[in-house]
């Protein structure tokens, strides 16, 4: 997806715990959460969370929701929410359910299903396709912009090979869509067949979709990108086959939690299909392993085993989390519509505790601002190696915009990301912008034909943004410099571009003890920033590091 420039600004919404039974329409009333769960999810909302939890299960049930719809209407458990990627497990149960009733095979050749495809794509299987382990390596199509059927197979076709089939893993969200054509061609109708038999259990619908018929019935959220409100909120008129498969359901919280259960206790296929989905593997080699629509990983990590899926950060703006702990027969969805603490930052704190009976881990606590000590604080900060921080007060902290690779990295904090694995973006990006890859020349061609000859590139820093690493550059051009940023695949493929964009930016909270903390989107350590004496020192996972106010 190729995304806009835009303007960051900063847009928080109201935090206040709904009770699912003040929803509109809620029809029977849903049990309430446990008081304590309540509190600490509320903390969360504090701390930026907007959105729905729900469990089910295990000996806990729960409907929660916090923060607005759309900026003003509170969301609730009728809230609906785009679900992004955990659409592919929904896909998954629809291809595991036709291979049930022999309607095909998961060693058959997608060719062999779905006339006119060819190249690399027709010879990928059923179970290569489901896994991401084909070796396609393409993109069929833009979020959001029309895609008919036969142009999907069309681009399709023209994937190229990243490797040997069934050697390697490589995620593909147009594997998905070639699932989805597959399942258009056998049933006679992707869209009838997944509202017929995926997405009803008892004769009542479980969402929908996210954009056209039939629609995830109740009040949408609207979601946030790049700090603004998304336009992209059901009304694209299709047709669909970009997300198709990939990325185009809908529904409340509730309905990923109970769906999410009903799929892994036989309710949606059938428990022999259960057993070809949960058996059906890629090992990753760490502890985890792709299976059909989601990810397994083994009682090493947390203690117990889990299963679970997320998707989301597009154009949007929504996020979705779905976690299935078997040994405890419990289910966990998550969803959200703001940027502060998205629907994975959330469902990775609480998941654990409830798997383990315990407390579940709250944000640090938020100390009174000062406005004094707010505005004292404003000003630009140089580093000895050039990076700068602007400090601008607001009503609850600081915001920085932070300035340089230097500057950048200082900040840097994240519980998904290692040192390592900036690194290794960073190097694809390096590559990317240096026309190292078939990616990497297309992009500068694009690049180029609307910039002008780019005479040199300079990394910028990378930042962890809506649950993606998101690598800063300079582009220098005869016309000046252009700020970009790049969120790349793990094959150096674009996930994610913005250019013309504005440098990253980060919110400071006091914590009360003379310093600040960065954000409140975790329990542990984290990124904290002290001023005196003209001196900002940053302290963080990278070191520490001091700015000279100018």
């Amino acid at each position: 997806m190729r995304r806009i420039p835009t303007i960051i600004a900063a847009a928080f919404l109201a935090a206040a715990c709904t009770s699912v039974e003040e929803g509109p329409d809620s029809g029977a009333e849903a049990p309430a959460c446990d008081p304590d769960l309540v509190s600490a999810l509320g903390k969360w909302a504090d701390a930026g969370f907007s959105g729905a939890v729900a469990v089910t299960g295990g000996g806990t049930e729960c409907r929660a929701a916090f923060g607005t719809a759309d900026g003003t209407a509170p969301n609730t458990d009728d809230t609906v929410f785009a679900i992004g990627s955990v659409s592919k497990g929904f896909t998954a149960a629809a291809i595991l359910g036709l291979a049930d009733d022999g309607a095909l095979a998961l060693d058959d050749k997608a060719g062999d299903l779905l006339p006119g495809l060819t190249g690399p794509a027709a010879d990928a299987t059923v179970e290569q396709l489901l896994l991401h382990t084909s070796g396609l390596e393409g993109e069929h199509g833009s979020d959001h912009e029309p895609l008919d059927r036969d142009e999907a197979i069309t681009a399709i076709s023209g994937f190229t090979s990243a490797f040997e089939p069934g050697s390697d893993f490589g995620y593909s969200n147009g594997g998905y869509t070639l699932l989805a054509l597959i399942v258009d061609e056998v049933t006679g109708s992707y869209r009838d067949h997944m509202a017929g038999e995926v997405l009803t259990l008892g004769g009542e619908p479980f969402g929908g979709f996210w954009d056209g018929e039939p629609a995830a019935p109740g009040p949408r959220a609207v979601g946030t990108v790049d700090g603004e409100p998304s336009t992209e909120n059901g009304g694209f008129p299709g047709p669909y086959w970009a997300m198709e498969g990939n990325g185009d359901l809908a529904m409340t919280a509730g309905n990923l939690a109970d769906w999410t259960k009903a799929l892994f206790e036989g309710e949606v296929i059938s428990p022999a299909a259960v057993e070809t989905l949960t058996g059906t593997a890629f090992d990753n080699g760490d502890g985890t392993a792709e299976i059909p629509g989601w990810v397994s990983v083994g009682p090493d990590m947390f203690g117990t085993p889990f299963v679970t899926a997320s998707g989301g950060g597009g154009d949007t703006g929504h996020n979705a989390t779905a976690v299935w702990l078997p040994d405890l027969g419990m289910s966990i969805a998550v969803t959200s519509n703001s940027e502060e603490v998205i629907a994975g930052d959330l469902a990775q704190a609480i998941a654990p505790a409830l798997a383990a009976g315990e407390e579940v881990p709250v944000p640090e606590g938020h100390a009174e601002a000062d406005p004094e000590e707010l505005a004292a604080a404003e000003g630009t900060y140089t580093l000895e190696t050039g990076g700068t921080y602007t400090v601008a007060a607001t009503e609850d902290g600081l915001d920085v915009a932070a300035a340089g690779a230097d500057a950048v990295t200082a900040m840097f904090a994240s519980a998904d990301y290692t040192a390592e694995d900036v690194a290794a973006h960073e190097d694809l990006v390096a590559a990317l912008l240096a026309g190292e890859t078939d990616a990497g020349r297309e992009e500068l061609d694009a690049l180029e034909g609307d910039l002008g000859d780019i005479e040199r590139v300079e990394l910028a820093g990378t930042a962890e943004e809506q649950g993606e690493l998101r690598t800063y550059a300079t582009l220098f051009t005869a016309d000046g410099e252009l700020l970009v940023w790049y969120a790349l695949d793990e094959r150096g493929g674009v996930g994610a571009v913005t250019l013309g964009a504005e440098p990253p930016a980060f919110t400071l909270v006091p914590t009360g003890e003379g310093e600040y903390r960065r954000e409140l989107t975790g329990a542990g350590d984290g990124v904290r920033v002290a001023f005196a004496d003209g001196l900002m020192t940053v302290t963080g996972p990278a070191g520490s590091v001091e700015a000279t106010r100018d």
